[in-house]
């Protein structure tokens, strides 16, 4: 039986997410926990470009929505003394219309020629953050930030995993209804063929300017959550690595797929912490590229498409060839 990429992708997230609800009784290791509470993150993070890549639109500096949702919230949480878990959704909300603006700009550019604008604006919040903001967010040695569940609570980590793990189920499930959405076939539409989609009514700007509008916002919740849960914040976060993880996540789990990013987040942490486990420093990046590199040439798709992959290798091993016929008279 011929089972769909697409239910694949649905039933595997939903069972992966089944998995994390059960992951905590099985394991009392703060460690294990802290682990799963940063996976859960980044594949908010990782969702969150996919989002974008999805509508045809590329980004190598998602990190400054990550860091700008984290500050805001920080110095939200301070200024007013709101729970992080209101705060957390007004930095993204930041994140957000910061988002609306650079679209605005730069949104009528065309896949990577907007990707190095956004790489660009991550160095510029940046160096603004340790520069002329380095007052209000503390420079290169950073700011204390209210964590999501206070320590006082007992069983608070515990508390806020299935916290952070409730808003992952609600951002997937959110990407997973704008997808199947009148709005993502627009999305679609616009990535396969522009001309094709303005020919058909469909405004790219627009539509381009709302999956941006989004990605930032869920990339600004991710950057929250974070902090929050780690309950210190520095410049560091608009590093270069956390823009370029997303992206790495993605194509190994499977770009414009909805499990995509899960897939990745979870498959390459375990792989990354596992190598750290043996004591591999440096080496680990290169471990990475290799396997990065093979899934491109093996499996272009991403991880989520190995299911399909090995069931039509099946079908080919078990399918009676018929026998080639042999024409004679010809030479």
């Amino acid at each position: 039986m011929h089972i769909s990429r697409d239910k694949i992708s649905k039933y595997g997230v939903i069972a992966t997410f089944t998995l994390a609800l059960a992951l905590p009784f099985f394991s009392d290791s703060m460690f294990i926990l802290n682990l799963l509470v940063l996976m859960l993150i980044f594949i908010i993070f990782s969702s969150a470009w996919n989002l974008l890549a999805f509508s045809g639109q590329g980004s190598l500096g998602h990190a400054a929505f990550f860091g700008i949702g984290a500050y805001a919230s920080t110095l939200i949480a301070a200024q007013s003394g709101v729970s992080p878990f209101i705060t957390i959704f007004l930095g993204a909300a930041v994140a957000a219309f910061i988002g609306i603006l650079i679209g605005l700009t730069c949104v009528r550019l065309k896949e990577w020629f907007l990707a190095m604008v956004t790489f660009g604006f991550a160095i510029i919040v940046q160096t603004l953050t340790v520069s002329v903001l380095a007052p209000v967010t503390g420079g290169w040695d950073g700011i204390s930030s209210a964590r999501l569940v206070s320590p006082s609570i007992p069983g608070y980590q515990l508390i806020e995993y299935y916290a952070i793990l409730l808003i992952t189920i609600g951002s997937i499930a959110a990407i997973w209804y704008i997808m199947k959405s009148k709005v993502g076939l627009a999305f679609l539409a616009i990535r396969e063929n522009e001309l094709e989609a303005r020919a058909a009514g469909i405004d790219p700007v627009r539509y381009r300017l709302f999956a941006f509008a989004l990605s930032a916002y869920l990339a600004g919740v991710a950057g929250a959550l974070q902090i929050h849960h780690i309950g210190y914040l520095t410049p560091e976060l608009y590093g270069v690595d956390n823009s370029f993880w997303p992206i790495t996540y993605v194509i190994l789990g499977g770009l414009g797929t909805l499990a995509g990013p899960v897939v990745g987040t979870v498959v390459l942490t375990i792989i990354w912490e596992g190598l750290k486990a043996t004591g591999i420093t440096f080496g680990r990046y290169v471990i990475i590229g290799v396997i990065l590199i093979l899934t491109i040439i093996f499996l272009p798709r991403g991880l989520v498409s190995l299911p399909e992959e090995l069931q039509k290798l099946r079908e080919r091993m078990w399918k009676k060839e018929p026998p080639e016929e042999v024409i004679s008279g010809e030479s």
